[in-house]
């Protein structure tokens, strides 16, 4: 079987292992990689259009409809080379990042907001993606990020949901700003707090605020904070993941507003 590109060496490859290990080739380029089949299909869903797609048909088992661009064919030997999975399908596409600002975000009347500060961890950045999507938040603020939104460890954990999903990296003062003039109330988890989460009132415009699982939130976000909660530990360990954090308090969010 001929393939476009079989050299391990190839300039286009080495590019490409750039761009999945390196934040600032990506921001650079301007372009990200998105692998796997069901990745692959919620980009185009979401109206993203590919600059290339690279395919192994020998890990191929099944078809992608709908691709605009250019199909590159590649050995086995050269997708594992990119790959950031560990059973690779077969699929990786190139895509220039999206737009996304503040300023392109649309509100419902009372909003739901995720803010996410320094999330480090890009599976915890995926799963909060995959709450915000499931839950069906207005927006997702990945503020002072130490992750960035398009590294494709997050695209991969949020099994695509970053498309789906508007979510923008903006610094702290800057999403604060937004907050305040949008007249949404900063909601905080902290185990200091009095108040459960389940007794908060959530049916306003809120933003649930959590921070990274060591450190937990700055005093930025906590001296800010218009309402402090906790989430009961009855436990002997003092933390729960981010990411679960997160989706208790949203849910509890979306069961009082019905």
């Amino acid at each position: 079987m001929s393939f476009d590109i079989s050299s391990l060496q190839n300039e286009r490859i080495k590019h490409l292992v750039k761009l999945r290990e390196d934040k600032r080739q990506r921001r650079e380029d301007g372009l990200m990689l998105v692998e796997g089949w069901d990745e692959l299909r919620m980009a185009l869903a979401a109206g993203l259009a590919p600059q290339a797609v690279f395919t192994a048909p020998e890990l191929v088992t099944r078809l992608v409809e709908g691709l605009t661009g250019e199909v590159v064919t590649v050995s086995r030997a050269v997708f594992q080379k990119v790959s950031y999975r560990e059973r690779p399908d077969g699929w990786l596409g190139v895509f220039p990042i999206p737009e996304r600002s503040l300023e392109r975000l649309r509100l419902r009347e009372a909003p739901l907001v995720i803010l996410a500060e320094s999330v480090e961890k890009p599976g915890n950045l995926g799963a909060i993606l995959r709450t915000a999507d499931a839950a069906g938040v207005d927006a997702l603020l990945v503020s002072d990020p130490r992750v960035d939104l398009w590294n494709p460890n997050v695209v991969r954990a949020s099994r695509g949901a970053v498309f789906t999903v508007p979510a923008v990296e903006v610094d702290n003062v800057t999403a604060l700003g937004w907050l305040r003039s949008n007249h949404i109330q900063v909601l905080a988890s902290t185990p200091s707090a009095r108040l459960s989460y389940t007794a908060a009132d959530l049916r306003g415009p809120v933003a649930v605020a959590v921070g990274t699982e060591d450190e937990g939130l700055t005093d930025f976000w906590m001296s800010n904070a218009d309402i402090q909660v906790l989430i009961p530990m009855m436990g002997l360990v003092n933390s729960l993941n981010v990411s679960i954090a997160t989706a208790l308090i949203v849910y509890e969010a979306v069961r009082q507003r019905g």
